[in-house]
């Protein structure tokens, strides 16, 4: 017990200590202590409960007609963080990513329920990740897997078809709900082979699948995530020797996620040995085989270990499954606001003479393609990410800001161990640069071209922030703009979609990914009820 109590207090002054010298380290040297930006009145979390309080991205852009392109506001224990939609700055964080890194606290974080995955890891490991990963998230690759998201699309159709026909014609349906379902069922085939079947409308559901709904559903997961104590420990690591707060299931599902990978695994490796390695004489296309291929197919050197390999099923299912089923339902509630875009783009729909279309017919569809790329850009799934400096640098600025002293600077000086936040939906959302009906959803601009200014915009896919860019950028972001357009393709052709409340009763809620929520039901899971009714073509 004293031994215990030494502890504690050494951790206690070790992080008193930290406190205090990066404060006056922020306060005398740095130069983003002089810049414009917002009070704050909690001196331990900053502006984080103004941030909740508020939807991405209104109180940032609230924040910069106050204080401009480019200003601060507090992260925790009143340390600054800088944030800027000067589209220079920002080519400059995302370009220099060995610069600009994931913070160490979110690293931890998600190594403690994903492991090492691409999501978690830095330098050279990181590059090595990619450079083993790509081959699997190619064109061709999603071009062989397309069939699976249609044939996951249908049995949704065919769900909700019954769902309908039992409520005599209009059914209420959290389409969030089924939508994950749907999404978690095409990540289990496309990127395992493996069968969650969510769908099943049985009751049932398998055991991978109840441990991924305690690891990633579990409310007490999501508070214990997110918690002060937490927060305290991935801040500081001296206090992770402390232990956190056990909730049930929690490990034992671990457990099973992590026996289950190591069995996809094994089962991968042997049905490439049994195929001489050469894919043409493989009947599986699923994401784990292809990665395991190109693994196997380097010089030793250059081959991720079995760990790292592993790393990546939790990878997979977390960002394959969440952030497409979040857009598509975002994608549905645009849709609900805009009748004339929804019976636009079922007529185009309607006009492809097929019911299971190929990933080349999908991408053929103009209006379609519009519909989606307006939903990543006006409701992109993560609204924000954080970089940290990991040197001190420089960082460019096409707009100079002018500090407290009234001194103008074309660059920003940062030191290392500050933060960078890069708002995906404000940036998305810049009037400057997508014109004044920038905060409209408004699938026809797509169809003219983009504004030129939107063209600096240091995006991978669609001159938006949505998959970010640079070595960092979203490697999966091909598999869910396919996905998401066989979804969109099944059900509009199928259903004709209306809001179920109010739409003042709807908000939207942010724990890495944004969802919709209801107001009038603020402890209920994020969700979006909608009526849904067959669709009769004259």
């Amino acid at each position: 017990m004293h031994i215990l109590l030494q502890l504690i207090g050494s951790a206690a002054a070790t992080l008193v200590f930290y406190l205090l010298t990066g404060l006056i380290r922020s306060r005398l040297f740095s130069q983003l202590s002089r810049l414009p930006g917002p009070k704050s009145s909690d001196w331990v979390f900053g502006h984080l409960k103004e941030r909740r309080a508020s939807e991405e991205p209104l109180l940032f852009e609230k924040w910069m007609q106050e204080y401009g392109r480019t200003y601060k506001f507090k992260s925790f224990f009143g340390q600054d963080r800088l944030f800027t939609l000067d589209s220079k700055a920002l080519n400059h964080v995302i370009m220099h990513h060995f610069i600009y890194q994931r913070p160490e606290q979110g690293r931890w974080h998600l190594s403690r329920i994903l492991g090492n995955g691409v999501l978690v890891t830095e330098g050279d490991k990181h590059k090595l990740q990619r450079k083993v990963m790509n081959p699997a998230f190619g064109p061709s690759q999603i071009r062989d897997i397309t069939e699976i998201f249609v044939d996951k699309a249908v049995e949704l159709r065919e769900v909700w078809l019954s769902q309908v026909d039992a409520a005599g014609g209009t059914a209420r349906i959290n389409v969030l709900q089924w939508i994950s379902r749907m999404t978690l069922d095409v990540i289990g085939r496309a990127g395992f082979n493996y069968e969650f079947n969510s769908l099943k409308q049985t009751g049932e559901s398998n055991e991978l699948a109840n441990a991924f709904s305690v690891v990633f559903g579990n409310p007490e997961v999501q508070a214990t995530r997110f918690g002060f104590w937490t927060m305290l420990q991935s801040r500081f690591p001296v206090l992770r020797f402390l232990p956190m707060k056990e909730i049930p299931g929690f490990g034992k599902a671990r457990e099973t996620m992590n026996r289950i990978a190591k069995e996809l695994l094994r089962d991968s490796k042997e049905a490439l040995r049994a195929s001489g390695e050469k894919a043409s004489s493989m009947e599986s296309k699923d994401l784990l085989t292809l990665l395991v291929k190109s693994n196997m197919s380097g010089e030793p050197s250059q081959r991720m270990s079995d760990e790292d390999v592993l790393a990546q099923v939790p990878t997979f299912l977390t960002a394959g499954f969440e952030t497409t089923s979040t857009a598509t339902t975002w994608a549905l509630f645009g849709l609900v606001q805009r009748p004339d875009v929804q019976q636009k783009l079922r007529e185009e729909l309607y006009a492809l003479q097929t019911d299971t279309p190929t990933m080349d017919q999908l991408n053929s569809l103009p209006y379609l393609d519009a519909v989606v790329r307006e939903t990543l850009r006006f409701h992109a799934p993560v609204p924000l990410v954080v970089r940290v400096a990991a040197q001190d640098d420089v960082i460019p600025l096409e707009h100079p800001v002018t500090d407290k002293n009234g001194v103008t600077h074309s660059s920003i000086s940062v030191q290392k161990g500050q933060e960078v936040a890069i708002s995906i939906l404000a940036m998305n959302r810049d009037k400057e640069l997508w014109g004044e009906d920038a905060t409209e959803f408004k699938p026809e601009r797509w169809q003219n071209g983009i504004p030129e200014a939107a063209s600096a915009i240091p995006g991978v896919w669609g001159n938006m922030m949505t998959f970010l860019g640079g070595a960092r950028a979203c490697i999966g972001y091909r598999f869910a703009l396919v996905e998401m357009k066989a979804l969109l393709f099944i059900l509009l052709k199928t259903f004709t979609f209306e809001l179920a409340v109010p739409i003042e009763d709807i908000t939207k809620r942010s724990a890495i990914v944004q969802r919709p929520r209801l107001k009038s039901e603020p402890h209920a899971s994020s969700q979006l009820p909608l009526l849904v009714r067959a669709y009769r073509k004259d």
